[in-house]
């Protein structure tokens, strides 16, 4: 996955910045989205890797596949590009990276929230106004619930992890009475 992060970061860049001068950034986020959620699917896969397909067919399979077409004609030159350069599959992280640099630039990161319980809009917007204290930054938050974490929580934005989980502290706990 890291070669993907590699090939997809000029990609994601360079669209940044062209739209970014056309003031379009959340219109191709969208559509970004929906295009790397087309060549996700596994008969698309298939079809982007056969070699006997040249690129244009292939960009004009995945554009077909599209609701509506893209409403700007760069976006769908971006399409043939990266098919020229046999870099369809690389979709997915380009918007990953994409995202990023958009929320970067409103100084707002994404934030994973796990729960051991689901949590009311009350108590999760309490933990967002925490979080983004702590953070130094606006968050677009996701609540993830997942049981086995005992109780508490635990927060992943970007590299960092946060652990305030049962769990965690079980773990921290065993890990120092074995050392």
């Amino acid at each position: 996955m890291a070669e993907f992060a590699t090939i997809a970061r000029p990609y994601a860049k360079a669209l940044f910045d062209l739209a970014s001068e056309q003031n379009q950034l959340e219109s191709w986020l969208g559509e970004l989205k929906t295009l790397a959620e087309v060549v996700s699917q596994p008969r698309v896969a298939a079809f982007i890797d056969e070699p006997e397909t040249g690129y244009e067919a292939k960009a004009d399979g995945v554009l077909s596949l599209l609701e509506r077409q893209p409403a700007d004609a760069t976006l769908k030159n971006f399409v043939y590009t990266l098919a020229e350069n046999k870099r369809l599959s690389v979709l997915p992280e380009i918007y990953a990276q994409y995202q990023d640099l958009s929320l970067s630039r409103n100084n707002t990161k994404k934030a994973t929230i796990y729960s051991a319980y689901s949590m009311t809009e009350g108590q999760l917007g309490k933990l967002i106004t925490d979080l983004q204290s702590r953070f130094d930054s606006k968050l677009e938050a996701e609540l993830v619930v997942q049981p086995d974490l005992i109780g508490g929580v635990k927060v992943e934005i970007g590299d960092q992890v946060l652990d305030l989980s049962v769990q965690g502290r079980l773990n921290s706990l065993y890990a120092a009475m074995m050392n």
